[in-house]
């Protein structure tokens, strides 16, 4: 596959070694050379199976336009910018095109997800539960979209909305823990990303998923169909 991807940060960079490992044609660009999303036009995107996006939440919305206007498909792993989510939504099945994202294309934490929604029946059943994510001083939104969407599932499998706590220390990649606390005991969950490399595998291997595929989705209502 060709594919274009957008930011040359730590994740972007460990993204465009694994495509490369995977036989695929990786062309990265950083935010000088696709300013304004710039680079994002239909003919700079002739043959490019999959833009992916590693960049910043001010910078991606302009992007996912620029690409769906384009024609092009579009795997994001860019957060900040669910607000949004309707009206991207709108406007990729309108224009007919692919688009993928996920606020966490590591396995491990999808899987962690479902163990959470699993464990959501505690709460009508006198549990509180707290979410605590902790990362790195260098990202960007807080809370994480990964600890926004934890937050839902629990929403959505308990009725309860959970409290979000963010940290921002050190080089720590990404801590996700989910404490649910009664008088009689507590039951607490952890995802702790030893590197970025899932996520880089993640999402090269959910960009091969999209291939020839037009429609919104969501990575984790898909990553089990993976190869």
């Amino acid at each position: 596959m060709k594919l274009l991807l957008l930011g040359r940060g730590k994740t972007g960079s460990l993204v465009a070694e694994v495509a490369r490992e995977r036989g695929h044609q990786v062309e990265a660009l950083g935010s000088a050379e696709n300013a304004n999303a710039s680079a994002l036009r239909k003919d700079k995107l002739a043959g490019v199976e999959a833009v992916i996006d590693f960049t910043t939440p001010k910078a991606v919305l302009g992007n996912i336009e620029a690409c769906v206007r384009a024609g092009g498909n579009m795997v994001v792993g860019t957060t900040g910018w669910y607000a949004e989510l309707p009206r991207v939504r709108q406007m990729v099945e309108q224009a007919g095109t692919g688009f993928l994202y996920a606020s966490n294309f590591s396995l491990g934490v999808n899987i962690f997800f479902d163990i959470a929604r699993a464990a959501a029946v505690a709460l009508p059943m006198g549990y509180t539960g707290s979410i605590q994510e902790i990362h790195h001083v260098h990202k960007k939104d807080a809370p994480s979209g990964t600890a926004v969407v934890l937050q839902k599932v629990l929403k959505e499998a308990g009725g309860v909305e959970a409290k979000i706590q963010s940290v921002r220390e050190g080089e720590v990649v990404g801590r996700h823990t989910l404490s649910l606390d009664s008088a009689g005991d507590s039951i607490v969950l952890t995802h702790d990303a030893k590197s970025r490399r899932g996520f880089a595998e993640g999402a090269v291997r959910a960009a091969e998923w999209l291939a020839g595929r037009r429609g919104f989705y969501d990575f984790a209502r898909v990553w089990r169909e993976l190869r």
